[in-house]
């Protein structure tokens, strides 16, 4: 049985080929609202595009066996405004991605971002971290997690350019 991949905020789909190479498995449907990114995942996947995670009607998706995505960063990036991840702000579709977990309930959940995750501050002001709003968030709604910081000079890029993955599981498995 192959592993069923759905991906959220997928770009030009790069993390969800990394997804479907390291689980085996085949992305069944993507979520991107990019007119010209979704040029690209139709010639390179040929799978529905859900468009704007914020018109999904959840209850109506099929659930996949992992659920990968990388929210915008724009917010919680070093390079950014730093406003965090409150309504409002491009990085502030973070719920919507909370909100298809909690909806599809995945075996795996894979989330990527820039390493400005860990220290922004949720809101812009001083009410927590945006990672840690990100950890509160699946765990309010049932999903224990790891993280790792890899920088794509790891994978032998001539670059650093780091990123925080995140993996969570339900917290009533074994996973």
């Amino acid at each position: 049985m192959t592993v069923e991949i759905g991906s959220l905020f997928s770009g030009v789909g790069g993390l969800d080929l990394a997804v479907e190479e390291i689980f085996g498995g085949r992305t069944i449907w993507q979520c991107e609202a990019d007119p010209h990114a979704s040029k690209v995942l139709a010639k390179r996947f040929g799978v529905p595009n859900l468009g704007d995670i914020t018109t999904v009607d959840w209850s109506n998706v099929r659930r996949p066996d992992i659920l990968c995505g990388g929210f915008p960063c724009q917010d919680v990036s070093a390079a950014g405004l730093r406003a965090g991840i409150a309504d409002g702000t491009r990085s502030g579709l973070w719920s919507y991605f909370a909100e298809a977990i909690d909806m599809l309930r995945p075996s795996y959940v894979i989330i990527e971002n820039v390493k400005g995750l860990l220290s922004a501050k949720a809101d812009g002001g001083d009410r927590g971290s945006a990672f840690r709003r990100v950890l509160q968030d699946l765990a309010e709604i049932g999903y224990d997690a790891a993280w790792k910081v890899v920088g794509a000079a790891d994978a032998g890029a001539p670059h650093q350019r780091d990123r925080v993955f995140i993996l969570a599981t339900p917290a009533d498995s074994d996973g």
